[in-house]
């Protein structure tokens, strides 16, 4: 049983390295690739908490990826089923897991991070700087390539687990 979970982890790591090919031309849509990255984001970290079955995946802002974001709704992360919510910046975050804070929203990373309150929630971002504001993980483009960085300290802060597996695949890593 745990070598099948060991082949499941590393085919969903190939899966990050895979889809972090060119996102032009004929690979898939930028958003599609960054809804796997999220996939995968929460399949990598571990939270301090027993979170039931779900994994509750919070929007604020004007999320980017359009319908890509629903392919997530209903799947299976591990032993999650993640629900994807859409949020306003008045709205509680308190029933959130996961927080996407979307570039148009970044601007408010202070006042949502204070709502957070060091409460066990993976933040993520794919706007320049936001991993030196406090964001977990962020994603963004070089070289017509997707890619990440995470920021440990941040997570720690909040009481996740950062896996050593997506660790390695940052393009940084913030201690």
């Amino acid at each position: 049983m745990i070598k099948v979970v060991n082949i499941l982890r590393i085919l969903m790591i190939l899966s990050i390295v895979l889809l972090s090919q060119n996102i032009k031309g004929e690979s898939l849509p930028e958003y599609r690739l960054k809804a796997a990255f999220v996939y995968n984001f929460i399949a990598y970290t571990e939270w301090p908490v027993d979170l039931g079955s779900s994994v509750n995946l919070c929007l604020i802002g004007n999320h980017p990826f359009g319908e890509e974001i629903d392919s997530l709704d209903g799947r299976h992360v591990n032993q999650y089923h993640v629900a994807v919510k859409i949020k306003a910046l008045s709205d509680s975050l308190q029933d959130c897991e996961v927080v996407f804070v979307s570039s148009d929203a970044i601007r408010y990373l202070p006042k949502i991070l204070q709502k957070l309150n060091d409460n066990p929630v993976l933040t993520i971002a794919d706007t320049e700087s936001a991993i030196d504001r406090g964001v977990m993980l962020n994603m963004k483009i070089a070289h017509q390539k997707l890619f990440f960085e995470a920021n440990q300290k941040s997570a720690r802060n909040a009481g996740l687990m950062l896996s050593a597996k997506l660790l390695r695949l940052a393009t940084r890593v913030y201690q």
